[in-house]
């Protein structure tokens, strides 16, 4: 933990503050040597909020706009609460900067490379890195090589990427990261997370950082100003963190209202669903079960019914048969009484002569 010697400034503070002053560039000069990943030399602080024309104008809040040696605008601005258009506007400082940096009537070659490096304490989107880098390029569709375009420079006509001309976003993310820092780029991002400074750092910048960005180095009313600024972000984030608790819990509780109604609406129409299914399934197992014993009921009340009927006309068929019978061999009897042959016999009663023959012999 860093002692109170050794207490450094906020970067915000400092680029608004002490790195507009030249003899400061070389703290400058490293931050951006870093992270643009090139030797950098700023010579001139440029005035930030130029481009508002008038009232209507969009505000384009910068924190500093500095111009190196080749020329190229450089925007460094710090970011400490939520914005939800944070990338349009970071994309409209970055267009004002190209307007207002080529005067009417100049060749398009003036327009000037813009840098727009933005260092971020809130959650800008999803995302696992700390650092992100977004650049053109124009990439071909069908061979997927990267387009060239030709440029005049120094009387010599020299092949560019769009790269190279079109402006280039970086964005840090500075509480993603969570590393043991080794290279210059991760000290550079552990001071702006946490304020340190190694003392034997090697990274560009941070060596001069360690002696011009030193807390008790202020004056009393510097340091009064410093503490003001730190109180104000910490009251600022206080009450963003404390509303957005507020919105999370009353979100909370009518997200678990409506999705309660919703469930059971869902849950009734289900229910129904799969009742009126198994209602189904079971009601024509006993709709079969009970119909069957109805059949089985009825079916044998009408074979009892068909049955009798049947039993009583076949019954009354052989009555008649049997009675005709008997009346043949009662007639057959009388005949043989009076000694009419047998053949005779059976040609008047239709007997066959076997049945007769059995009659004479009882």
């Amino acid at each position: 933990m860093a002692g109170l010697k050794d207490r450094y400034i906020r970067f915000d503070w400092a680029i608004k503050r002490l790195l507009r002053q030249k003899a400061n560039f070389d703290v400058l000069d490293g931050f951006l040597t870093v992270f643009l990943n090139q030797k950098v030399k700023v010579i001139e602080i440029l005035e930030s909020e130029s481009n508002q024309q008038d009232a209507t104008d969009k505000f384009n809040r910068v924190d500093i706009k500095a111009k190196d040696e080749k020329g190229d605008i450089i925007i460094v601005e710090v970011q400490n609460t939520t914005e939800l258009y944070y990338l349009e506007r970071i994309l409209y400082g970055v267009a004002k900067a190209i307007t207002e940096h080529i005067d009417l009537g100049n060749s398009y070659k003036e327009v000037k490379k813009i840098y727009s490096i933005s260092i971020l304490y809130f959650d800008l989107g999803k995302g696992s890195d700390y650092l992100y880098v977004g650049q053109n390029n124009f990439v071909g569709v069908h061979t997927k090589d990267q387009l060239q375009v030709n440029a005049k420079e120094r009387g010599t006509i020299v092949k560019k990427s769009p790269s190279d001309i079109f402006p280039e976003y970086i964005l840090v993310r500075v509480n993603e990261f969570n590393k043991v820092a080794v290279t210059p780029l991760e000290e550079w991002i552990e001071y702006l997370k946490n304020g340190e400074i190694r003392p034997d750092t090697q990274a560009p910048g941070l060596q001069e950082a360690r002696k011009k960005l030193q807390y008790y180095s202020m004056n009393d009313a510097d340091r009064l100003a410093y503490d003001k600024h730190i109180d104000s972000v910490m009251i600022q984030n206080d009450v963003l963190e404390s509303a957005r608790d507020e919105g999370l819990a009353q979100g909370m509780a009518q997200g678990i209202e409506k999705g309660m109604a919703q469930g059971i609406e869902k849950g009734m129409a289900q229910g129904i669903e799969k009742g009126m299914a198994q209602g189904i399934e079971k009601g024509m197992a006993q709709g079969i079960e009970k119909g069957m014993a109805q059949g089985i009921e009825k079916g044998m009340a009408q074979g009892i019914e068909k049955g009798m009927a049947q039993g009583i006309e076949k019954g009354i068929a052989q009555g008649i048969e049997q009675g005709a019978q008997r009346e043949k061999i009662a007639l057959a009897k009388k005949l043989i009484a009076k000694g009419l042959s047998i053949p005779e016999i059976s040609e008047i009663t239709n007997l066959s002569t076997n049945d007769l023959q059995e009659l004479t012999s009882n």
